[in-house]
């Protein structure tokens, strides 16, 4: 099957609420759109430390930590305020920001647009931070004026592989079901493949 050559593009920005067990394995609620998404960078977090034996550099351990960086929207929804930033109701529809909320985790899925086709990602264990609150006057014309959370994000346990997986995506060979379903759902992998081949 014939490969992206370029990536452009973000769209279907989803999350869903994620409950972590003792031992790290999750399960997830179905996901909600986030709409209005500007753009998403998330930078890889750990460290390459080098060992040196010998006068050169005799082995190199690798830490991968998971990913960082911001989510920009053009607002963020209410939804998402109280799903994941523990913002609460009180009777009268005002919404208040409760000092005590702890981190809520969650999965967040999206969609980078290809050439050939869209690859879909999922990140499975996420947290957010509360935006920037304020505004800006308007000067002749109307400027919209987005919002941005930053996302750490870190990893699962998937007991069916016996590994810890931060993230996941699609490819050329993604079985044609996983893909279309895979903002109905959080995809977790149940096998790996065949060495020099995929799964059955």
């Amino acid at each position: 099957m014939t490969k992206n050559k370029i990536r452009y593009g973000l769209k279907n920005v989803h999350y869903a609420i994620a409950t972590i067990a003792a031992d790290n394995t999750a399960t997830y609620g179905e996901p909600k759109p986030l709409p209005g998404a500007r753009s998403l960078a998330l930078d890889p977090q750990g460290e390459n430390k080098p060992f040196y034996a010998d006068n050169v550099e005799y082995w190199v351990g690798v830490s991968n930590t998971g990913y960082s960086g911001d989510l920009e929207l053009a607002m963020i929804p209410e939804d998402f305020e109280k799903d994941v930033l523990g913002a609460l109701s009180d009777d009268k529809g005002v919404m208040l920001e409760d000092i005590s909320a702890q981190a809520v985790h969650f999965a967040l899925l999206f969609q980078v647009e290809g050439d050939v086709k869209a690859t879909r990602h999922v990140l499975y264990n996420c947290t957010a931070t509360r935006p920037q609150t304020g505004g800006q006057t308007t000067e002749g014309t109307v400027e919209p004026q987005t919002q941005t959370t930053t996302i750490s994000s870190s990893s699962i346990h998937i007991a069916g592989l016996d590994k810890d997986i931060s993230k996941a995506k699609t490819t050329a060979e993604t079985d044609a079901t996983v893909y279309n379903e895979w903002f109905s759902s959080v995809y977790q992998p149940a096998a790996l493949a065949a060495a020099g081949g995929q799964t059955p």
